[in-house]
C-alpha cells in the first residue's frame, strides 16, 4: 500500500522536528556549533519548510476553522509566555543577583576574603591547566572574586596546545591550578575559598611573617593532632601565610629577631627568670606576645604581667547560666557572648566562644590611665570565680565573701609605644579554647587567629573565616528505622489506597 502525499509531508514534518531537537540538544550539551550540529539543524529546517509549503492549503484551512482559531490563540499565548520568560532570563543574566540561604553562608565570600581582595594593589592571575570542558566551577568562583577586586583575573589553558605556558609555570599534570602575581607563583592543591585566598596572600605579601611558639615547659604541641594539640592552629596560621616555628628560650638565650609574634600556649611548669626577662625585653623593644594561662598552673610570668598592669587570678571560672549545656558542656566551660572594644573581637561580637577550664585575667589597677588595659572576653552575670581552686575538690560551690561573682574578664589586650615600634600584649586565661578539640567550635578559631592578626599588625585579616557545611545527617535507632518503614511504606500508602477504594465503592 503506497503512502499518500499528505502522509509523506506529515512524516517529513515530524522527522524535521526530531532533527531540529537533536541538533539543539547536542549544541546545549557541547556548547559548540559543530558540523554535525549544523547538519542536523539545517536538514531539520529544510524538511519542516518542505512540509509547510507542500501542505499550505491544508494548514490555511485549519487556521480558518473554529478549532484552528482556538489553537492559534493558544499558540500565541504560549509564544508570548516564552518571549516574556526569555526577556526575564536575559535581564537576569545581564543583571544577576544571588541569595545565599545556607546558615553557614557557604556560597558567600567571607569577610576575610573581601578584606584581602579589597587591599590588593597588584594584579593576580588564576590559571587552570586542563583540557576544555563544559562547566568550570573555578571560573565562577574567580568571577565572584573579580566583583570585589578588578585586580583578579582567570585564564583557562590547555597545556597540550600551549606547552610553553605550562613550562613557564612549572605545570606537570592536567587539572593543575596556579595563582600568580609578578614573578611569584603558588600551586593549589584544593580550589576552595580558604586555599584560593591563602594563595593570593602568599603571592602578594611583601614578607612572610613568623609566629614563634615557646616550648620547653609543657606547652601545647604544634605537632600533636590529638584533641589537646595545636596542629589545627598551625594549619590555620599557615593558610594565612604565616611561618610557624617553635622556639626554646633557654637555648636561644633571647627571643629570635625573626619572630613577629611570640605565643606562650598553656605552659604547665614555670619559666626560668632568664626566660621571663627575655620576653620582657622583647616587649620593651616593640615585640608582640600572646600568652594563654591555664588555671592551676604558675608559669612564673607575674613580673611581666605586673609591668603591664595585668593581674592573672589564681582561680577557676564557673558558668552556672546553663548556656554550655546546649552544647553538652558543663559549668567549667564558660560561654562568652560579650566582648570588649578591640579589632580582635569586632568580627565575633555576635557569636559565642568557649573556654574549658579558664581563669580570670583583668587589669591590676583599672584606674591606671598611664597603662590602660582593654578587656576582651566577659562571662555572664551568672558566673563566679572559685578562688584558691584546688584540683582535689569534688564539688565546687559558690562561697559568699570568698568567691568573685560575674561578669568576669577572661582576656585582655594592651599596646604601648616602645622606641619606634608599638608593643602589643594579649593575655587569655585559657589555652584549651584553641586546641584541636575546640578550635572549630563556634568562633574559637576566629578569636585565636584574630589575636595573632592584631599582634602581627595584619588587621586586614581580622574577620570570620570561611565555614564548612554543618553535618545534618539524621542518625536513627533500629526501632526508629522500623517505625519509619511501617509509617512511610505501609501505613500511609495503605490509608490512601483504602480511601480510594471507599470512594470508588460509594460512587459506583
Amino acid at each position: 500500500m503506497s503512502a499518500s502525499r499528505k502522509d509523506i509531508l506529515s512524516m517529513a514534518a515530524w522527522f524535521g522536528v526530531a532533527l531540529v531537537l537533536a541538533g539543539a540538544i547536542r549544541y546545549t550539551l557541547q556548547n559548540e556549533l559543530t558540523t554535525a550540529n549544523k547538519a542536523l539543524l539545517i536538514s531539520g529546517g529544510v524538511l519542516l519548510l518542505v512540509a509547510l509549503v507542500g501542505n499550505f492549503r491544508g494548514i490555511a484551512g485549519f487556521f480558518g476553522s473554529r478549532g484552528g482559531k482556538l489553537g492559534t490563540n493558544t499558540a500565541v499565548l504560549v509564544l508570548a509566555t516564552l518571549v516574556i520568560l526569555g526577556l526575564v532570563n536575559f535581564l537576569g543574566y545581564r543583571h544577576s543577583k544571588r541569595w545565599d540561604w545556607t546558615p553557614e553562608k557557604l556560597y558567600t565570600l567571607s569577610d576575610e576574603t573581601k578584606k584581602v581582595l579589597g587591599s590588593l594593589k597588584q594584579d593576580v592571575h588564576v590559571i587552570r591547566f586542563d583540557k576544555a570542558s563544559g562547566l568550570d566551577p573555578l571560573a565562577e568562583k574567580v568571577a565572584e572574586y573579580h566583583k570585589v577586586s578588578s585586580h583578579l583575573s582567570y585564564q583557562f589553558v590547555d597545556p597540550q596546545e600551549r606547552p610553553d605556558i605550562a613550562r613557564q609555570y612549572g605545570v606537570r599534570r592536567m587539572g593543575e591550578v596556579v595563582v600568580a602575581s609578578g614573578v611569584r607563583t603558588e600551586h593549589l592543591k584544593e580550589t576552595d575559598e580558604q586555599s584560593l585566598t591563602s594563595a593570593i596572600l602568599k603571592v602578594t605579601q611583601e614578607r612572610q611573617k613568623s609566629v614563634c611558639f615557646v616550648t620547653g615547659h609543657g606547652e601545647r604541641a604544634l605537632s600533636s593532632s590529638d584533641g589537646q594539640g595545636f596542629s589545627d592552629v598551625q594549619k590555620a596560621l599557615e593558610r594565612e601565610n604565616y611561618t610557624v616555628k617553635p622556639v626554646n628560650l633557654v637555648e636561644a638565650k633571647q627571643v629570635p629577631v625573626e619572630c613577629d609574634v611570640v605565643v606562650v600556649a598553656g605552659p604547665k611548669t614555670g619559666y626560668f627568670p632568664e626566660e621571663t626577662e627575655s620576653l620582657e625585653k622583647y616587649l620593651e623593644a616593640g615585640g608582640k606576645v600572646l600568652t594563654l594561662e591555664d588555671p592551676g598552673t604558675d608559669p612564673k610570668l607575674d613580673p611581666l604581667f605586673s609591668a603591664w598592669n595585668i593581674a592573672v587570678g589564681n582561680d577557676l571560672e564557673l558558668d552556672v547560666s546553663g548556656a554550655g549545656q546546649l552544647f553538652g558542656l558543663g559549668a567549667a566551660v564558660p560561654v562568652v557572648t560579650h566582648y570588649g572594644s578591640n579589632p580582635i573581637t569586632e568580627s565575633v561580637e555576635s557569636r559565642m566562644t568557649f573556654f574549658p577550664l579558664a581563669r580570670t585575667v583583668d587589669a591590676a589597677d583599672k584606674k591606671n590611665v598611664q597603662y590602660p588595659v582593654t578587656g576582651l572576653l566577659f562571662t555572664s552575670d551568672r558566673s563566679f570565680a572559685k578562688n584558691n581552686w584546688d584540683t582535689k575538690q569534688k564539688e565546687l560551690k559558690f562561697e559568699e565573701g570568698k568567691d568573685k561573682t560575674g561578669p568576669l574578664t577572661l582576656g585582655v589586650a594592651e599596646e604601648r609605644k616602645a622606641v619606634s615600634k608599638t608593643a602589643r600584649l594579649v593575655v587569655i586565661g585559657n589555652s584549651a579554647f584553641a586546641s584541636n578539640a575546640f578550635f572549630t567550635l563556634q568562633s574559637n578559631g576566629d578569636l585565636f587567629e584574630n589575636a595573632v592578626n592584631w599582634l602581627a599588625q595584619d588587621e586586614n585579616l581580622i574577620s570570620i573565616r570561611p565555614k564548612s557545611p554543618t553535618n545534618r545527617r539524621v542518625e536513627l535507632t533500629l526501632g526508629q528505622e522500623r517505625l519509619f518503614y511501617w509509617f512511610s511504606l505501609v501505613i500511609v500508602p495503605g490509608a490512601v489506597l483504602l480511601a480510594g477504594v471507599v470512594l470508588w465503592w460509594k460512587r459506583r
